[in-house]
């Protein structure tokens, strides 16, 4: 039981520190590279709910195509360095304050809520389980249509970003 107790919280401080990073980073491919942190840390997450195709799908569609269009359009767009510039003053007297009022207010709702008495009971078991067979057969019967639009609109996107890089003539 101390196992999985142990990689949660390993993982759960990973993906804070991977967005800490995320937005801290001053290149912007080492904000990719903090992303692809955060991404394979909610990934473990995922197994450890025993939701191994989500965490399948996180790797690979995530980690990887999503991160590789990323750094694909930074390398594109040759960012370099990003200009520094003073902490903006509004952000710290009006968004640092509400973004804590935030985390206050999730923090209460969870307290109070019957779902966060139920996660911290550990009494919280899942009542359908779904193999990933019978996930592709329902993503294969019912959502083809959607499954084919979405790959079309891939497809449109890469197109896109090919014409986009081409140099001109």
């Amino acid at each position: 039981m101390m196992g999985p107790l142990i990689v949660f919280f390993a993982c759960a401080v990973l993906a804070v520190a991977g967005a800490i990073l995320l937005i801290l980073a001053r290149e912007p491919i080492h904000s990719a590279l903090s992303l692809i942190l955060v991404m394979v840390a909610l990934a473990i997450l995922y197994l450890l709910l025993g939701a191994e195709f989500i965490s399948a799908v996180q790797i690979i569609v995530y980690a990887g195509a999503v991160m590789v269009l990323f750094v694909f359009v930074i390398m594109l767009l040759n960012f370099g360095v990003e200009e520094r510039t003073d902490f903006s003053k509004l952000a710290k007297y009006v968004g640092v304050p509400l973004g804590f009022f935030l985390l206050i207010e999730v923090a209460r709702w969870l307290y109070e809520s019957r779902i966060g008495s139920v996660v911290a009971s550990g009494a919280g078991t899942v009542t359908v389980a779904a193999s990933t067979r019978d996930l592709s057969a329902e993503l294969f019967r019912q959502y083809l249509f959607n499954f084919e639009a979405t790959s079309i609109l891939i497809l449109v996107a890469i197109l896109g970003a090919l014409v986009l890089a081409r140099k001109s003539q």
